[in-house]
């Protein structure tokens, strides 16, 4: 692969994922995308980005966007926000919501969809205080691939086994041969969408928590300032979000703020709230 070939997928990639790779990043692409080589019948990496140059969108640009994106995730992943939803956040939403019961969340990096499939079993395990409720959940990814996996539910054994406890699995999950199947129950709570987070998501609606964890660490400043702003706008005016543990708001927008008690929690900042007083607090 040229200098110019690599200079070329990085400003590909950029602008249609967000991804910015450093120089140092070259060993990364080549290695992941020489499959996708292989998949088109193309010879080299410089065949595929004279494709690329030449081609508008369409599976080879989905592969190659999609090949380069990190889906690494695991059932209750960092264990830490899944307690903060348990005992602070899922709480604090019965006592907002109590006359509309309706609570909405949004998983922004669904991924194979663990993370959403896990809040679905702390909601299950709530079911009690939620009767008569409607919580819907939505997973949302750039990959098409992955979301298909997760609307599936099927899971092998080594993915159900990290972080997932094993009264968990034993209530929610149904063995089939050597994999696992989640329940319709828990299938039911999720709805997934494709979805790139460099374009719009107004269309989404409104959240009232939203989960969006290791994802900015791989844009630069200005796209995780638009992108955290944009998700501002996504929240209730009560709402809460929560980043990854190397993620943070701080020098990069004004319209999320630090909870200030719960490390990795962020609220809309007063100049955003300020900014659309037509929606009224509901006292997350």
């Amino acid at each position: 692969m040229t200098e110019a070939d690599f200079t070329f997928l990085r400003e590909y990639l950029k602008k249609r994922s967000g991804l910015a790779l450093g120089p140092e990043k070259r060993y990364l692409v080549e290695s992941r995308l020489s499959p996708v080589c292989r998949r088109f019948n193309l010879a080299t990496l410089s065949d595929l980005v004279g494709a690329l140059r030449l081609s508008r969108e369409g599976p080879m640009e989905q592969a190659v966007v999609e090949a380069m994106t990190t889906n690494e995730t695991f059932f209750f992943r960092d264990r830490a926000p899944f307690d903060l939803f348990r005992d602070v956040l899922l709480p604090r939403a019965i006592a907002a919501r109590a006359s509309t019961r309706r609570l909405r969340i949004w998983s922004a990096a669904a991924s194979t969809g663990q993370e959403p499939y896990s809040l679905a079993m702390l909601i299950h395990e709530a079911a009690a205080q939620l009767v008569g409720w409607q919580v819907e959940i939505v997973g949302t990814d750039l990959s098409t691939e992955v979301l298909e996996k997760a609307r599936l539910g099927l899971y092998s054994h080594f993915e159900v086994q990290r972080g997932l406890p094993v009264q968990l699995l034993v209530k929610h999950f149904t063995q089939v041969g050597e994999q696992w199947r989640i329940s319709p129950q828990l299938t039911n709570m999720v709805s997934y969408r494709p979805l790139n987070l460099l374009h719009p998501f107004d269309h989404l609606g409104q959240f009232d928590i939203v989960y969006c964890r290791n994802v900015l660490i791989y844009f630069d400043a200005p796209t995780k300032a638009d992108v955290l702003e944009r998700i501002a706008k996504a929240l209730t005016p009560d709402g809460a979000v929560l980043l990854g543990a190397a993620e943070t708001v701080i020098g990069l927008t004004e319209a999320l703020v630090p909870d200030g008690q719960h490390r990795g929690l962020y609220r809309q900042g007063a100049t955003h709230r300020a900014a659309a007083p037509q929606r009224l607090a509901a006292g997350f």
